[in-house]
């Protein structure tokens, strides 16, 4: 959850972290209830991800580097694809006949988004800021993702000022219902 570095370096520790889970539930044989298991990791760790990132990486993409709001609109949209299939595997046991293709759909969406930050949006933030900015956004993301939901909801804002308002007190609910049924702690 917290790897340390700048928001670039933690960033991309955040993507090899969940590239590793989808490894993972790749290796099991479908059905296996351990997918399940592993689809409620790689989905703490991808809303968490995800409301950082909306919350302080994409408003400093759109502050600073030139052409940033397309770039913030594009992830933005990406991470609504990827909320929305969450949102539908959320429900569903590692046997259900939908559970496999959903799985399949999140890692090619997720690979798809990690691929085009890593490329794009990352050399650009880092060429746009200092070392002490990149610094500050990495200590930024690390308190917000400590604070994020861990569950999806698709509905909620993911533009400042509401996302910073809102997505704390629905990781609190979200980190209380996980404690209660015992959810990502595989």
């Amino acid at each position: 959850m917290g790897h340390g570095g700048n928001v670039i370096e933690e960033l991309k520790a955040d993507h090899r972290e969940v590239e590793d889970m989808f490894d993972k539930i790749n290796a099991l044989p479908p059905g296996d209830a351990r997918r399940r298991e592993i689809a409620d990791d790689f989905t703490i760790e991808l809303v968490r991800h995800s409301v950082a990132e909306e919350m302080y990486l994409y408003p400093a993409v759109r502050a600073r580097v030139a052409g940033g709001e397309a770039m913030a609109d594009k992830e933005i949209t990406d991470h609504a694809t990827v909320e929305r299939l969450l949102k539908e595997l959320e429900g569903r046991d590692a046997d259900h006949s939908q559970f496999d293709t959903l799985v399949a759909r999140v890692i090619s969406e997720v690979a798809a988004h990690v691929a085009d930050e890593e490329a794009r949006l990352f050399p650009a933030l880092a060429a746009a800021c200092t070392p002490a900015e990149l610094d500050e956004l990495g200590d930024k993301i690390r308190s917000a993702k400590a604070k994020a939901p861990t569950r999806p909801h698709p509905a909620a804002p993911d533009t400042p000022p509401m996302n910073k308002l809102l997505a704390p007190g629905a990781g609190l609910v979200d980190r209380a219902r996980d404690l209660l049924t015992g959810r990502g702690r595989s």
